[in-house]
Formats: structure tokens, C-alpha cells, sequence
């Protein structure tokens, strides 16, 4: 089960996107359409292990949490805008490929959720306070 809010478009979702062994199809395409590009409106597969990521983050704090995605799904275009804004945006964005998400969980300390995601050693982990969201993909372990 997850639960996830995409703080630009205003839309929730509640979704069982795994069970008795098997991903649910149907699940996952809401997924794809809440973390898409709101920019581009363009969806991309979101990766299984992300969504695995942030099930297994849910569980340490409380499955019926809901994460506040800043950003799941970028667009090359989208990625390559807020490159020369100056946004601190990788060049490679695992965003670009559906493994990264931009998360907060309103209410819980931004450390603490850091500190959760870190202790996963699943992937990259970015702390960005000023913003109000951590960073978490599925690449090789990092933190920054």
C-alpha cells in the first residue's frame, strides 16, 4: 500500500500496487499518472523499486502515512529547465528514468525522514532542507 499526494497537482491516491505475489497493473498506471511530469503532463513506468523503496520507508514510520512527492517523474525537458535555473538537478536524473522521488512527510522531522531513508541502504539519499524534501532513488548508494 502507498499512499501519495503530489503537492503540485493537488491529487491523492491510495493504492494496494502489490499483492499475492504479483504487481497490480491498474495500480501501477495511478501511480505513473500522480508522479508524472506536471509540467510536460508526460507519464513514464515509475520503477517497481521505488515503489518498493517507499513502501518499505512507509512501514518504518506509518503505512498510512502519505508522502508529499515534490517531484517523482521528470521529463528530459523538465530536467534540463531546472538544470539552468541553477536547481541543484544531476545532469542524469534518475528522475528522468521513474527511480527517483522528491519527498516530505508533513508532521515528521526532515532529519528523521532522512535518517530513515539512509538506514534503507537502497540508493542515493539527498537532504534538502531549505526546500522541505529529501531525495531518495534507487542508483548506487550516495548521500549528499
Amino acid at each position: 500500500m502507498l499512499s501519495l499526494y503530489n503537492t503540485h497537482t493537488g491529487e491523492s491516491l491510495d493504492v494496494c500496487y502489490y499483492a499475492q505475489g504479483k504487481y497490480l497493473p491498474k495500480s501501477l498506471k495511478k501511480i505513473d499518472h500522480i508522479l508524472r511530469d506536471h509540467r510536460t503532463e508526460e507519464t513514464r513506468p515509475i520503477d517497481k523499486g521505488l515503489l518498493n523503496l517507499l513502501h518499505s520507508i512507509s512501514m518504518t514510520f506509518d503505512p498510512a502515512l502519505r508522502f508529499h512527492v515534490v517531484s517523482g517523474y521528470r521529463s528530459p525537458e523538465t530536467n534540463d529547465i531546472l538544470r539552468k535555473r541553477g536547481r541543484f538537478v544531476a545532469k542524469h536524473s534518475l528522475h528522468m528514468q521513474g527511480g527517483a522521488a522528491d519527498i516530505r512527510i508533513p508532521g515528521f522531522n526532515l532529519t528523521r525522514l532522512r535518517n530513515v531513508c539512509m538506514d534503507q541502504k537502497a540508493g542515493g539519499v539527498g537532504y534538502y532542507p531549505k526546500s522541505d524534501f529529501v531525495h531518495v532513488d534507487i542508483g548506487d548508494i550516495r548521500y549528499w
